[in-house]
């Protein structure tokens, strides 16, 4: 019999607590529950930190054994894969150097120094083949902590410099290698417990990638890559892939002619076309109405402002130098910024007069562009620009008057996100990073406030919500909206934020019922988050398929032959006084031709008219996507399209 003192509590997440022998492992306890169990665990999460599920817990725990069906359990799967992939490359090409090799959220990437031997799409095969070909001989993951001077000299032996320059930063008894097979790694873990769990491998791409992210370093090559449990996962993932392709924003964008990019305007510039600013308007002409309705005002802002501006709000200090740089005049005193955010403009707004408690809230709203200047790398398409535009508001209301202001804009998000079909969404509580409290400005008992009214409204709206330490603004703390789309990606739309920090820098002020001065909160909102992001992210769910009311074109009337044209130029006219848009197809074509290129332009209604349809004023009535509606009248037709738009 084990003696008590040799025993373990381990509570599972159904709260069941059970007994164990002290030491054992996360893959005992799954064995202790069911082979099948065992037979998936690929990592185990102990008092909230995920480890290796061979490593030993002496101590009582709460337990959570993550297979493939977990995130974390994922991301563990494949930083073991880039360590499988780095094994491959060793033995492949001799004296390749490592840097880093991280999970992320669509597989895994290293990036690593070939000391001048090529890597191109047709190496790809072969080191899929020799991953696959060690993952099959089951290598263990094996942990070892090693003393910071140990570690140097294996690296300095082997000739990574890379894995030297990360030792640089790294204390005595924090460092641990992992070596599986013949690979060894500087590494933290956790790992899965051997290569075997590995049954599928792509490598996906290659780029190149500067050393720690800066220019002035040794560009590495970077590979990506993604790896499965099952082959099937695998060549389903391929499928969506190939999905996402023909949904890409970029080829719809230029396809459906919304917005294009010139080299001469300059990078992540987007120029809006006719029916992509068609397209914008409606979009915000839709969040204008529901904002008057919610007693919003709109307000407009130049787009530059003086620097002073921005470092009394603490953006110069925090990203200045990583931003576009001051503007200067002819005056030497002068320095201005391409505006970075909306908010320091509205605080200014607040403070053109004196505010008194029954003024509050305030609800201030602007479709402002902002400048922010992201390295040409990392730009992409409309999802990573350097201007944009913001949705944005800012609520100036009494702290009394902060949780009923947030859980309002919460609907408001809900509503837009409902309204453009998106329903796969999950709400994120961004909180700041406790260990790093010096990204941020404020005190921790404003923080501690602020926190509080977000974790509460969410509770309150009975909105599901997971929690992500360090992904708040600098001045305060976020509720993101992460939505996932049609192929199953997931974006970060929608946010909103409390903000207690802006209101002490700007010195806000107003008259309580008391007749003492007071501080407002501000309440940052943007449901969209930015123009630009949600375009894209709606003409890949959608497919370009856009809702009846938000399509550019929402009919394309075709006539027979230019003898019907006069016919066809009237009836436009008189569906354009019903505020339906489109246009008159009066190319030389033949009527089939009209009507295929009417559909790849995924114009909703093309109404074909000819010598019946004139004789008797009427249109022959085709719906993309559902063929021939039928012969009907005009008011027939717009009864019709009335009653779809209305949905």
């Amino acid at each position: 019999m084990i003696a008590q003192d040799e025993q373990i509590r381990v509570t599972l997440p159904d709260g069941s607590v059970r007994q164990y022998p002290k030491g054992s492992t996360g893959l005992d306890i799954a064995t202790q529950i069911s082979e099948g169990l065992a037979r998936n665990v690929l990592a185990a999460k102990v008092n909230g930190v995920v480890q290796d599920a061979t490593r030993p817990i002496d101590e009582d725990a709460n337990v959570q054994l993550l297979t493939w069906n977990d995130s974390e359990g994922k991301a563990t799967f494949w930083h073991s894969s880039a360590h499988l992939l780095a094994e491959a490359l060793e033995a492949l090409y001799p004296g390749v150097k490592f840097g880093i090799g991280p999970a992320i959220e669509t597989g895994f990437y290293y990036d690593v120094d070939l000391n001048g031997q090529a890597f191109s799409q047709e190496d790809f095969k072969k080191v899929e083949d020799k991953m696959l070909e060690l993952a099959r001989q089951k290598q263990q993951y094996i942990r070892k902590p090693m003393s910071k001077a140990d570690a140097i000299a294996y690296f300095e032996e082997k000739g990574d410099p890379y894995k030297l320059d990360l030792l640089d930063g790294l204390a005595d008894g924090t460092i641990t290698f992992y070596s599986q097979g013949d690979f060894t790694d500087l590494c933290r873990g956790p790992h899965i417990p051997n290569t075997g769990f590995i049954k599928a491998a792509k490598i996906m791409n290659v780029a190149g990638a500067y050393w720690r992210g800066n220019e002035k370093n040794k560009q590495l090559t970077r590979i990506y890559a993604v790896t499965y449990p099952k082959q099937k996962e695998l060549d389903d993932y391929l499928y969506l892939l190939e999905e996402a392709k023909k949904r890409d924003h970029r080829k719809l964008g230029k396809e459906l002619e919304l917005f294009a990019f010139s080299e001469k305007v300059g990078q992540g510039l987007p120029l809006w076309l006719p029916k992509g600013t068609m397209l914008r308007e409606r979009l915000e002409n839709f969040l204008r109405k529901a904002q008057i309705r919610a007693g919003y005002s709109p307000v407009v802002t130049p787009h530059i402002g003086s620097k002073q501006l921005y470092v009394t709000s603490g953006h110069w200090e925090k990203y200045g130098e990583d931003s576009f740089q001051p503007i200067r005049t002819p005056d030497p005193n002068e320095e201005f910024l391409l505006k970075p955010m909306n908010c320091p403009h509205h605080c200014e707004i607040y403070k053109t007069k004196p505010r008194s408690y029954r003024d509050l809230p305030l609800r201030l709203a602007e479709f402002g562009t902002v400048y922010r200047y992201e390295q040409s790398g990392e730009l992409h398409g409309l999802t990573r620009v350097r201007g944009f535009t913001q949705d944005d508001a800012h609520i100036f209301c009494r702290p009394d008057q902060v949780k009923d202001e947030f859980m309002k804009v919460i609907d408001l998000v809900l509503y837009v996100f409902r309204s453009l079909g998106f329903t796969d969404y999950s709400a994120q509580v961004s909180l700041r990073d406790p260990e790093n409290k010096t990204k941020y400005i404020g005190s921790d008992d404003l923080w501690e406030k602020a926190e509080a009214a977000i974790i509460e409204s969410a509770a309150e709206k009975g909105l599901p919500t997971v929690t992500e330490l360090g992904e708040a603004a600098f001045y305060g703390p976020k509720l993101d909206f992460m939505v996932r789309d049609a192929l199953g990606r997931k974006w970060q739309l929608g946010t909103i934020q409390v903000d207690y920090n802006l209101p002490n820098r700007f010195e806000l002020e107003y008259i309580g019922a008391d007749n003492q001065k007071h501080r407002p909160v501000m309440i940052h909102r943007a449901p969209f988050g930015s123009m630009e992001r949600f375009i894209a992210i709606l003409i890949e769910n959608s497919a370009g398929n856009f809702p009846l009311w938000l399509s550019p074109d929402q009919i394309a009337i075709l006539p027979i032959s230019e003898k019907y044209e006069d016919y066809a130029n009237e009836l436009f006219f008189n569906l354009q006084e019903q505020d339906i848009r489109g246009f008159v197809d009066l190319r030389d074509e033949k009527i089939g031709r009209k009507i295929r290129d009417a559909e790849v332009n995924k114009v909703p209604f093309m109404l074909i008219v000819g010598e019946k349809e004139a004789a008797d004023g009427k249109v022959s009535v085709r719906r993309k996507g559902q063929g021939d509606l039928g012969s009907m009248g005009i008011d027939e037709f717009v009864q019709l399209f009335q009653a779809e738009v209305n949905v």
